[in-house]
């Protein structure tokens, strides 16, 4: 079986990684110089290291490891990058600029602060994902134009809901509320279509008798207990493996 530009399904993801990966993983950070972590879902996992020697050591022997299993990491979706509370401040002390930014999970994950100036772990709906849903919103509203007011509110207010139920994290406000402001203008651009008299439809109006039937755009997660490094009493990790993705039959 080959994958091309995808990725396997889960539960096959979950059958060969379980062995091929996790177990193998519970191992391996045995041998680790410094703390190791690893979050995984399905086929794409994150693993954050203190040392940089142990990151690409992990690297080449996870390679090698799939490699005799048929597998291999997606080349495009597989790095080595330093993230973490000191990461800005090491890499600026080389003249290297911000930390990069890795996507997993639909969230871009970034190196930022809290409100009281503490590192955090910050993450954003990655903008690809957040394009692609509004222009299935906008095609569904096509599709929509002419059904009840009552029936496309009350189907819009679910979108917005379950897409808010996912995406509401800390640090994620712009996002959240840029999807409320988009969908709310492609609904109105659905109703002035839908008749003259809706060619008439002012924002003003809009937003006074229609736009409040959509859910408020507010954070609804806390911010998550275990973050994306492994803590350590002297330092944090410098370096993850992010995103890496399987791909059957060694195509990439």
């Amino acid at each position: 079986m080959y994958c091309v530009g995808g990725v396997v399904s889960p539960l096959l993801a979950n059958i060969y990684l379980h062995y091929v990966l996790d177990e193998w993983y519970m191992e391996w950070k045995r041998t680790a110089g410094g703390d190791v972590m690893m979050v995984r879902y399905a086929d794409d996992f994150v693993v954050g290291f203190q040392h940089l020697a142990d990151a690409e050591r992990f690297l080449m022997e996870l390679t090698s490891r799939m490699g005799a299993f048929g597998l291999a990491l997606h080349p495009g979706k597989t790095r080595i990058m330093e993230f973490g509370r000191y990461a800005e401040r090491n890499r600026g002390g080389r003249g290297q600029g911000k930390p990069e930014t890795f996507d997993f999970l639909g969230f871009t994950h970034y190196c930022g602060k809290t409100m009281k100036g503490k590192f955090a772990v910050k993450r954003k709906t990655v903008a690809k994902r957040m394009a692609a849903k509004l222009a299935e919103v906008g095609r569904e509203l096509k599709a929509r134009r002419h059904q009840p007011m009552a029936d496309v509110a009350s189907w819009l207010g679910s979108v917005v809901r379950g897409y808010f139920n996912y995406h509401a994290v800390p640090g994620n406000s712009d996002a959240i509320r840029g999807f409320r402001r988009q969908v709310s203008r492609a609904w109105l651009r659905a109703l002035r279509r839908r008749s003259q008299k809706g060619k008439r439809l002012s924002w003003e109006k809009f937003n006074r008798h229609i736009q409040p039937l959509l859910p408020v755009a507010r954070i609804l997660r806390p911010y998550p207990s275990v973050r994306f490094y492994a803590n350590h009493p002297r330092q944090e990790p410098c370096a993850s493996i992010a995103h890496a993705r399987i791909c059957a039959g060694g195509a990439g």
